[in-house]
């Protein structure tokens, strides 16, 4: 059959009510979506696939299918560096707390990390603060080729990188206004994290999460993308970076298999917050504000690379500790902690910003 005969198919078996929906096969998933990518299905049928997957909820199958399509569509390099960390932060942004995570990169590469994040300017579910906001405001080309970004992790002076969404995969991000019209959350918010179009010689995705059921969801995604590993973290707004106030949870697993399952507790390291998280300030919440919050994040995580303590200097250091830690740079977290603590005071980090 065609792609629309495909499409009707799926449509007429995944959206029959909550108790007749069927699932489908890998192979199906995975047609289903390319058809959709290639714009030969019309915007109707394409929302109902994606929110009809979204209500009876997606199989493992039809999650690998999906991502196996967008990666068909992606634009990959291979760089030259050991260890790349992949930084798989929510690319709906963040509404409620400030995104820390901006300004891990350049901490981990400073460390010997040479690391590579990615998202785009803006979509739903949350319409939040991106990292492609953050880095604009702080004067970064936030529309590197694929091969621009590369160049850029494998420079030994800079060693990371933000990639935008619409340089790897063009044909996904065009779906972008069609998901803000669906509004809600769908398939592609839990996929596209996970494409990692660059690699290195090992390359190390690192997630967030809330919902319990994710970590193995996004292991066995991690794996089947190729990742040599993953560090899932159950952070704040679904980030990469633990709530500094209260007890946390990470995963860390190694070719799809779970290493370690690791209770998370900042005091252990020196941490001591009354919030889980920077708050956004009353007057920078409204969207139309969205550009000088952007700006007001950039100097609160330029302050903290130059060794400034508060809270956006602690975010840093937990959420890098535990990346040296899964990859066993340190044999605990907090002999982790303190390589980070060393970095972050030295101020030298700030200069991989500096460079570019």
């Amino acid at each position: 059959m065609n792609s629309k005969e495909l499409l009707h198919s799926i449509i007429q078996r995944i959206a029959t009510g909550p108790e007749m929906s069927k699932n489908i096969s890998l192979e199906d998933s995975k047609q289903g979506m390319q058809a959709i990518l290639n714009s030969e299905i019309e915007d109707v049928q394409s929302a109902i696939f994606l929110i009809a997957m979204r209500m009876k909820r997606e199989t493992m199958d039809e999650n690998i299918g999906i991502l196996m399509a967008l990666k068909e569509h992606t634009h990959f390099e291979n760089t030259s560096v050991k260890d790349l960390i992949d930084i798989g932060d929510p690319y709906s942004g963040y509404n409620r707390s400030i995104p820390v995570s901006s300004f891990l990169p350049p901490l981990l590469a400073e460390l010997g990390l040479p690391t590579v994040i990615h998202g785009l300017e803006s979509v739903s579910p949350k319409f939040g603060l991106t990292h492609r906001h953050i880095y604009q405001a702080l004067g970064e080309d936030v529309d590197l080729t694929v091969g621009g970004a590369k160049n850029r992790i494998e420079d030994e002076v800079v060693g990371w990188s933000y990639i935008d969404q619409s340089q790897y995969c063009k044909e996904l991000h065009n779906l972008v206004p069609l998901r803000n019209k669906i509004i809600k959350r769908t398939v592609l918010n839990t996929v596209e994290s996970l494409i990692g179009p660059l690699r290195g010689v090992s390359t190390h995705s690192v997630l967030g999460y809330v919902h319990k059921a994710y970590p193995p969801i996004y292991s066995k995604l991690a794996e089947k993308s190729g990742f040599t590993s993953s560090l899932v973290i159950r952070g704040v707004e679904g980030g990469v970076v633990p709530s500094l106030r209260q007890k946390g949870l990470m995963y860390s697993y190694y070719q799809g298999i779970e290493k370690n399952k690791v209770d998370l507790e900042p005091k252990a390291i020196g941490i001591e917050s009354d919030l889980r998280a920077i708050q956004v300030p009353k007057n920078l919440e409204r969207r139309e504000n969205i550009g000088n919050l952007a700006k007001h994040v950039a100097n609160l995580g330029l302050e903290a690379l130059a060794g400034k303590k508060g809270m956006f200097y602690d975010g840093l250091l937990y959420s890098a500790s535990l990346i040296i830690w899964h990859l066993e740079i340190e044999d605990s977290i907090l002999n982790a902690s303190e390589r980070v603590r060393v970095i972050l005071d030295s101020g030298k980090s700030l200069d991989r910003v500096k460079a570019n």
